[in-house]
């Protein structure tokens, strides 16, 4: 790795959003790319000169401990947060205890717990947590329980760290609208709706946004940030 190069953690950052901000901070970054599995990880760092794997279940909190000290690294420029879980799309009644702990460990124990190991690295660089949230973490509707309070939590979880580091680090949330990634996929056909590609922002879009948090100036804080496609969705029909 470079060693003038700021350090990057990008938590899913094999695929869909996680991937394009991996792309969009390379030039600037040394990446430290996360996933679950080492095939899937070394596809992706295979793409850039100074890039890395960070192996570990998010949903086993002995593998992200394992997986932090096997860094071994005491300073931390970014750590991004995007993986995370959709979860299925029933209402409370039908909805089991097994789903809540799956969605609400992987989005938002899992994140508190590698927040809180990798945070004296992160305040040695005086860096930011970048938590990238979902329009869900601002509005939830019907059948939408699970994931909806697991990014209301994530919301809380990034206001109270912030204020917590004030002045040591900085803390951003992301809230995308409709990416277009499998998550969406997934979360159209669980709607019974056809899935297209050009009704949902890019994740490149949400790679844009994060650039903007990590650029501010070193006195400014990009706190919330709310992106959403220009296609408004309405019973399942698009208005352009």
């Amino acid at each position: 790795m470079v060693k003038n190069h700021p350090i990057a953690l990008i938590t899913g950052g094999s695929r869909g959003i996680g991937a394009a901000i991996a792309r969009e901070l390379a030039p600037t970054h040394r990446l430290i790319i996360g996933g679950r599995t080492a095939e899937s990880v070394a596809t992706v760092t295979a793409l850039y000169e100074d890039a890395t794997g960070f192996i570990a279940d998010l949903a086993d909190p002995v593998t992200i401990e394992n997986a932090v000290s096997a860094l071994e690294i005491d300073r931390l420029d970014v750590l991004v947060h995007s993986a995370g879980l959709l979860g299925s799309s029933k209402p409370v009644a039908e909805t089991s205890l097994a789903e809540w702990q799956q969605v609400m460990g992987v989005n938002v124990i899992a994140v508190a717990q590698l927040t809180r190991l990798l945070l004296p690295a992160l305040r040695n660089a005086g860096g930011q947590v970048i938590m990238i949230n979902s329009g869900s973490g601002l509005k939830a509707s019907a059948g939408t329980s699970v994931y909806s309070s697991s990014k209301f939590a994530l919301r809380a979880l990034a206001d109270s760290l912030r204020e917590e580091e004030r002045g040591r680090i900085r803390v951003t949330s992301i809230h995308s609208g409709r990416v277009a990634t499998d998550m969406q996929v997934q979360l159209q056909a669980n709607a019974g709706r056809a899935y297209v590609a050009s009704d949902h922002l890019q994740p490149e879009s949400v790679a844009a946004a994060v650039r903007l948090a990590v650029d501010a100036s070193a006195e400014a804080m990009v706190e919330t940030i709310s992106v959403r496609p220009i296609v408004t969705m309405v019973s399942g029909k698009s208005l352009k």
